[in-house]
């Protein structure tokens, strides 16, 4: 004959719930007696009855095997928690996305697009900042100028110094070339000097021998004369 199966539900009369819990307790324990026995396993129970009272079993220290199970849970925290970083990563993705998100839809608005969706006090806060950033750029504008100009002053001097000591060079060139042109003049008068005197000289050796010709000569035409 078949067991009835009993509808698993609370007993709602106290002392048949009483009865019932003493025979089911003392049966659990005595099947987690069994699990220690045959399987060699460290078992631990803790039950509380609907008094409050306390019921325990262990198979060894029931301190033991709970400071085992906390140590068993931490580390499983430990292992949990890449898990959490991994989420709070997520989190910062999320949020980084909504920011670069708002950040291009306010640099969309900045260039003129996607106006439609803006109230007026959006609108007006726009221009505001806008306003602002122009007149930022018109001075940073200005200061570049203004480095620019100083800059081109900086080299138009220095090209000016530059120019200045090329004339003085040229000046100096000038004035040696010149000195070198006096000098070669002198040299090449003393040298014509030096000429016109060896030539002085050899016209009036030639006029000697000359004269002296033209005395033997006639001496020879008037001896001849007296012959005839």
């Amino acid at each position: 004959m078949a067991r009835e199966k009993i509808q698993i539900r609370k007993i709602n009369n106290a002392t048949a719930r009483q009865v019932t819990f003493s025979k089911r307790r003392r049966g659990l324990f005595k099947k987690a007696e069994e699990l220690s026995i045959l399987c060699d396993a460290e078992v631990g129970l803790i039950v509380f009855s609907s008094t409050g009272k306390l019921f325990e079993f262990s198979s060894s220290s029931m301190k033991q095997i709970i400071e085992k199970q906390n140590t068993q849970s931490r580390n499983l925290s430990k292992q949990d928690q890449p898990s959490n970083d991994l989420q709070l990563e997520n989190s910062d993705y999320e949020r980084l996305s909504k920011q670069l998100e708002e950040a291009n839809r306010q640099l969309r608005n900045m260039r003129g697009d996607d106006l439609h969706d803006l109230t007026i006090e959006e609108l007006q806060q726009l221009e505001k900042t806008l306003e602002t950033g122009l007149r930022r750029v018109l001075r940073r504008k200005g200061e570049q100028i203004m480095e620019q100009i100083n800059d081109l002053r900086k080299k138009g001097l220095q090209l000016m110094e530059e120019n200045r000591c090329l004339r003085q060079q040229v000046v100096e060139m000038s004035k040696m070339g010149k000195q070198i042109v006096a000098e070669s003049e002198n040299v090449l008068h003393e040298e014509g000097q030096s000429s016109d005197s060896i030539t002085n000289i050899s016209n009036s050796g030639n006029s000697r021998e000359n004269d002296d010709s033209s005395d033997t000569s006639l001496r020879l035409g008037l001896s001849c004369a007296g012959w005839k």
